[in-house]
């Protein structure tokens, strides 16, 4: 007789309740991180306008729907639960919501919460284990804890600016809300880690997650050989400050970027080039000559590149060891047949029940070798706010008379 295979460990926080009160990208995207891996997010919106990501996005008329692209693309997965905090019954709501849950995220400027009388202490005077997450462009404290930040502001104030694209160009915003989805990254590292030491303490924690000092954290060597050295960085396009040739380079039909960065990988490169005299010319002799002479180094592998097509050479290279690979449009990127071996893009049904797709993006990283990826579209507003409170022991009775006063 067979043994039965054995059950399929839960998700990572399967059980945990997340309160995400958050809005447009820093702060949704970490509530979908925590989502993705099977928290029970619940999106705690605004009656009548929710979080102003529903209005924004590439398609006008699902803007105007109160379901923008922008909005679909960080919420699949959640559970959205209308609450009025300017009411007190919207916030007696939310005080027997914090009771019930793990982790509460915010991403209003400092202040806002204690205004609305349900900052920090309140919450976790109702439940001291609970997880409070706030999500700031400068963090709670400090002489700019109080400025509007968005992701153009952070990303100017760090220095990101300051190094994206060449001399001519610089400064140059790097083409992605960067500086808030590493804010977003940077808030769901730190839920997931004090969660492990609530499991260990019983202590919940609270979490002061900065933008501006996520970002300076993800620019590595950029600040670092800064901090250490005193040399400041200059904006150098498409170059590798560290190494050459590491960068992109013209083909005969697009761009290829090549980061030969050891001696071995630059003779192997000139020699399947047909180049193989530019090892023993003494411009590229050494890695240091190799950077003093960028430009004329370029310029003769280029001629080598010249010969065949971007795809040619990535598997050319590739295949013999030489980090390569083409410069691909977003479109080309989402098509590559690496994301659909690994489910990386999935398909949900469309929250109203349209007859599109709604495609987004997974986990990026896998658990037990299986893909994590949302089981449910993005919520429509308020969606879920009768079913919610019904959890949370308030009757038919007592909702429909919280609609009537406008606290839900």
């Amino acid at each position: 007789m067979s043994t039965p295979a054995p059950a399929a460990p839960p998700p990572l926080l399967d059980g945990i309740r997340v309160l995400d009160l958050t809005n447009v990208l820093a702060g949704p995207f970490a509530g979908y991180q925590l989502a993705l891996h099977g928290a029970d997010v619940l999106k705690v919106e605004m009656p009548g306008a929710g979080d102003l990501a529903r209005q924004l996005g590439a398609d006008r008329q699902l803007s105007e729907d109160l379901l923008g692209a922008s909005f679909l693309a960080q919420n699949a997965g959640k559970r959205s639960l209308t609450l009025n905090l300017k009411e007190a019954e919207g916030r007696a709501a939310l005080l027997r919501a914090v009771r019930e849950s793990d982790v509460l995220l915010e991403n209003f400027r400092p202040g806002v919460m204690d205004r609305l009388g349900v900052g920090r202490e309140v919450l976790m005077r109702e439940n001291p284990r609970l997880i409070y997450c706030a999500v700031s462009g400068f963090g709670q404290t400090g002489p700019l804890r109080a400025r509007p930040a968005y992701d153009q502001i952070v990303q100017g104030l760090s220095g990101m600016m300051s190094v994206t694209g060449t001399p001519e160009v610089s400064p140059l915003r790097a083409g992605f809300p960067v500086a808030d989805t590493l804010g977003g990254m940077a808030a769901a590292f730190a839920v997931a880690a004090a969660l492990v030491r609530r499991e260990r303490t019983g202590h919940g924690a609270y979490l002061d997650v900065s933008m501006l000092e996520a970002a300076l954290t993800a620019m590595g060597w950029v600040t670092s050989n800064y901090l250490i050295t005193g040399r400041p960085p200059r904006p150098m396009g498409n170059e590798n400050f560290t190494a050459a040739p590491s960068g992109t380079f013209r083909t005969a039909d697009g761009y290829l970027n090549i980061a030969a960065n050891r001696q071995r990988q630059f003779a192997t490169l000139c020699r399947l080039i047909g180049r193989p005299e530019l090892l023993d010319d003494e411009r590229f002799a050494h890695p240091a000559d190799r950077k003093a002479h960028r430009e004329e180094l370029r310029a003769e592998i280029e001629k080598g590149l010249a010969e065949r097509t971007a795809g040619e050479w990535e598997e050319i290279l590739a295949d013999a060891g030489v980090p390569a690979a083409r410069v691909l449009s977003v479109p080309d990127a989402l098509g590559l047949e690496q994301l659909a071996e690994r489910d990386f893009v999935r398909t949900l049904p469309f929250p109203d029940g349209r007859t599109r797709e709604l495609r987004v993006l997974g986990s990026p990283f896998r658990v037990d070798g299986e893909p994590a990826a949302a089981t449910s579209p993005p919520p429509l507003l308020g969606q879920h706010t009768d079913q919610v409170l019904a959890e949370l022991g308030y009757t038919p009775k007592e909702i429909d008379a919280m609609k009537e006063r406008g606290a839900i």
